[in-house]
């Protein structure tokens, strides 16, 4: 598979101590986040993916010295959330990979990653010094093992790919855009039902005072959080039956009576035996 072309990565401090890493990729017009906390105990919120490594790796270094990594997590298992771990854990020996309970003790148990692992579940609280990383379980939310977290001093929310905006974004906007978050949700197929994501994203505890720090788009201010999940609620966002632009079959216009009720498709009468059952006997 040949590697997207992709812009020069950049590093921008968007609250106290808080900086987003971003590689625009011009292919999917989206831009790639990765956030690094500067603390005692430093922290990479998301790796990206393995081509990544390289300027996500120089962009820290920007900061402080990759080896110092304490922690590095994923907030589900996706490529460009944790296609970079070997090489982050190679590169700081010392850290350790953290994730959702089902990340870790599911996902990440079956893999050949030698590093140390820590799994947290929901409101579990992981100390860096001046900040406070706070763990929201948001189970199907895009992949059954996401987690969001909720940055407790600075008030800071990392909701994975909830939020995701198109295009080459700022570091920090002082607007709400709420459309092209939900439409950019639409179009891949990438979320569930809406039902799922409406009670994630109402049900993820932080409150109006709460900046919103996306995967996939820039820090936008407290006000946000509320109006895109009010979004959610007014337009459709959740998984259409397209995924990456393209129309996914149902399972029954290719094997003919797959996932129907077999009531639906042959009637079995009280001795238990079908027409087919009784030919054969």
């Amino acid at each position: 598979m040949s590697t997207p072309e992709m812009a020069a990565t950049r590093v921008d401090e968007v609250v106290d101590g808080i900086y987003r890493i971003s590689t625009f990729v011009p292919e999917f017009e989206l831009g790639f986040n990765q956030f690094l906390i500067d603390d005692e105990r430093p922290a990479l919120l998301h790796t990206g993916d393995f081509q990544m490594y390289d300027g996500v790796r120089g962009a820290i270094s920007e900061v402080l010295d990759p080896s110092r990594l304490a922690y590095v997590a994923l907030l589900h298992f996706e490529s460009d959330e944790c296609g970079g771990m070997d090489r982050f854990a190679a590169g700081a020996p010392e850290s350790t990979l953290i994730g959702s309970a089902m990340s870790i003790g599911l996902s990440l148990a079956g893999w050949d990653y030698q590093g140390e692992v820590q799994g947290f579940a929901d409101g579990e609280v992981l100390d860096l010094g001046r900040h406070k990383l706070r763990f929201l379980e948001t189970p199907h939310v895009h992949h059954w093992d996401s987690m969001m977290i909720f940055e407790e001093t600075t008030r800071s929310v990392f909701p994975a790919d909830l939020y995701m905006q198109p295009g080459e974004q700022p570091p920090v906007v002082v607007e709400d855009s709420p459309a092209p978050c939900s439409s950019s949700t639409a179009s891949p197929g990438s979320l569930p039902t809406s039902n799922r994501c409406e009670r994630s994203s109402t049900g993820s505890r932080p409150s109006t005072r709460t900046g919103c720090t996306p995967c996939t788009a820039a820090r936008s201010p407290a006000r946000s959080c509320p109006r895109y999940t009010q979004a959610f609620r007014e337009q459709p966002f959740a998984y259409q039956g397209r995924l990456i632009g393209r129309e996914v079959v149902a399972p029954d216009e290719v094997v003919r009576g797959m996932g129907v009720p077999p009531a639906a498709t042959e009637s079995v009468p009280a001795d238990g035996l079908s027409r087919r059952s009784r030919a054969r006997a």
